[in-house]
């Protein structure tokens, strides 16, 4: 697991207990993180901003979600799910740096990790659907150059239903 995905991961967590327990303190969640990150100053800055950019966007991303969660409403998905959607939709639509491809595959092994065997489906159904109505085109047929070689692996199919 790469440091940012560990990252990703103990936002989750958590952005989860925030939502189960409205009570938890802010310096509960600097404890949390900086004992499952070992107070690695740069991790826990990024897992910190994670959190902090859900929070702060939370509305337009819940909204985003429910525009595009066809016979889904917000508050019948599962918690663990909901907060997965919110974080791998906060990374495509507010940070440039990372690729939303990148968002989604992120997204999808938290799922894969943390839900039920038909989570990583539907949160890549989800995702996909926000991807296609909030990425502009551009983005879309970019290739970095790091992957325009014939000996590159092939990336992640963004909408592919096997996640």
């Amino acid at each position: 697991m790469t440091r940012r995905s560990r990252g990703r991961e103990v936002a989750l967590q958590v952005l989860y207990q925030i939502e189960q327990n409205s009570g938890f303190k802010a310096a509960d969640i600097r404890r949390f993180i900086d004992r499952r990150l070992l107070r690695e100053a740069k991790l826990v800055e990024f897992t910190l901003d994670l959190i902090a950019g859900v929070k702060e966007h939370q509305a337009e991303i819940d909204e985003m979600i429910r525009q595009v969660a066809e016979n889904w409403r917000l508050d019948r998905m599962a918690a663990i799910d909901r907060n997965i959607l919110r974080l791998g939709a906060y990374e495509m639509l507010y940070c440039s740096e990372v690729p939303a491809k990148v968002a989604i595959n992120e997204a999808l092994e938290l799922a894969k990790r943390y839900s039920t065997a038909q989570s990583s489906r539907f949160v890549n159904g989800i995702l996909d659907k926000v991807f296609q109505v909030k990425v502009p085109a551009a983005e879309v047929d970019a290739v970095p150059s790091d992957l325009e070689s014939d000996d590159a692996p092939d990336a992640p199919v963004v909408g592919d239903e096997n996640g």
